[in-house]
């Protein structure tokens, strides 16, 4: 708050335009007792000299510390005090004041950080939800870990913002697709679907759709996500215990796929 330096007695309007408080409260003010215009104008207007507005700023700190204005009519008219010591008690309340405050603020920085946890890892869902949607075998730390490898990315971000409020029936709705795309896809392998194929293409399209409910999925992208699929074990394990195979068939299913719209699975980057 900035002192206001008057060289001039002041009307009521110009006193509320320089201290920011309306014509109403310096009204209410003059009232109650508690900050009276010791001057006149010729023509009968209560004027607010220099020590008038000193009064004003220090009733403003006060009410900004949360005391009443009978309070503080008390404090300032105490005769035992004088204005130094007036200042040094705002200045210690201030202080105090400010510490809460800080206080609150790391309290609220850890809520926030505590709910974009709960947004990138699923933890809104209570650990036997886990269990029953994503199997007993689910991990909460594969989802920290993409969380390291992925979080700078576009995808990672759009992902958080369009699955962050799933509760658990969504997340279940999302679980039984991926069931469902992967039984037929081990099913169209013990067929012998050839990747290439208009069946194999089609699988590989809803592979695709499949993905682009948590972020957007191009073909490239794709290619890259299925080259985990072989090259990390566990991902290799996930799909070959619906088929033995299942990995490396998938991998070239998406492969060929991409390769008919134009997309080289050997160069494809994640874009």
């Amino acid at each position: 708050m900035t002192e206001t330096t008057v060289h001039d007695d002041l009307t009521v309007g110009r006193v509320a335009d320089l201290v920011g408080v309306s014509v109403r409260t310096l009204h209410h003010w003059d009232g109650i007792g508690l900050v009276r215009p010791g001057g006149r104008s010729w023509s009968g207007y209560r004027l607010y000299d220099a020590e008038d507005i000193a009064r004003i700023h220090r009733v403003l700190v006060y009410r900004e510390l949360g005391l009443a204005l009978a309070q503080i009519g008390r404090i300032l008219d105490d005769p035992a005090v004088d204005p130094r010591e007036h200042l040094q008690r705002q200045r210690t309340l201030l202080t105090e004041r400010i510490r809460r405050l800080e206080k609150t603020a790391a309290a609220v920085d850890e809520m926030i950080e505590r709910t974009d946890m709960n947004r990138e890892t699923n933890v809104a869902l209570s650990p036997e939800e886990q269990a029953r949607i994503f199997g007993t075998d689910w991990d909460p730390a594969y989802q920290e870990e993409a969380r390291e490898r992925w979080g700078d990315t576009d995808a990672w971000k759009q992902s958080v913002a369009r699955t962050g409020s799933w509760d658990a029936e969504q997340w279940q709705e999302v679980k039984d697709e991926t069931d469902a795309l992967e039984a037929d896809l081990a099913a169209a392998l013990g067929r012998g679907v050839e990747p290439g194929g208009e069946e194999a293409n089609a699988l590989a399209e809803r592979h695709r759709a499949s993905i682009d409910r948590h972020y957007d999925c191009s073909r490239a992208m794709q290619v890259v996500l299925a080259r985990m699929y072989t090259e990390d074990p566990r991902f290799a394990a996930h799909y070959d215990q619906r088929a033995e195979g299942l990995a490396a068939w998938l991998r070239r299913v998406i492969e060929e796929n991409a390769r008919a719209h134009g997309v080289d699975p050997g160069t494809a980057t994640w874009e």
